[in-house]
């Protein structure tokens, strides 16, 4: 398959079995023919942040040069974030801290998805705020948390109007990263 774009997507969840992975799985089966999906997979191999193992002139940590590289090449993202406490989990706060000087992330469309069973508005605005401090372009007519709750999303997202937001929401981010 001929790709003309690539979408990269972000679990931030470390769970394997975690409703957001599924949310993940449902953007690759739904994207139109000729858009790439890839899922970035190695958020527990990064290591803690730590400015003094990146500055400036400092080759970074191994896993995080392969993230950054990774987003780099991506069009779009989409990130897919449960909450825990009201807040996005660390791990995903750690991978969000190593993006913070990289500049070839700076208007760099991205979408949120959320599967949290509570309607995540708290790490999304969490996520919100982050993201556009970072300078990446938050698309918020691709952005959703209705209607991925855990009861739709049994191992695998069929609910049919739910993959009907899913796909409005990433026509949305395709729009915005052409």
């Amino acid at each position: 398959m001929n790709v003309s774009q690539l979408i990269v997507g972000i679990n931030g969840s470390l769970r394997a079995a975690s409703s957001n992975a599924a949310l993940l799985r449902a953007v690759a089966r739904v994207l139109p023919d000729g858009v790439g999906f890839e899922i970035y997979d190695g958020m527990d191999t990064l290591p803690h942040f730590n400015p003094d193992l990146d500055a400036e002139g400092m080759e970074p940590p191994p896993p995080v040069r392969a993230l950054r590289e990774l987003l780099a090449r991506a069009d779009a993202i989409v990130i897919s974030s449960p909450e825990y406490a009201h807040g996005i989990p660390g791990a995903l706060k750690n991978l969000l801290d190593w993006l913070v000087s990289d500049g070839a992330l700076v208007d760099k469309p991205v979408a949120l998805l959320n599967a949290a069973p509570a309607g995540g508005h708290y790490a999304q605005a969490a996520l919100a705020e982050t993201l556009r401090t970072m300078n990446w372009r938050l698309i918020d007519e691709a952005s959703r948390m209705e209607p991925f709750v855990r009861r739709k999303i049994a191992g695998e997202l069929t609910d049919d109007d739910a993959l009907a937001v899913l796909r409005g929401a990433l026509d949305a981010l395709l729009r915005a990263a052409t």
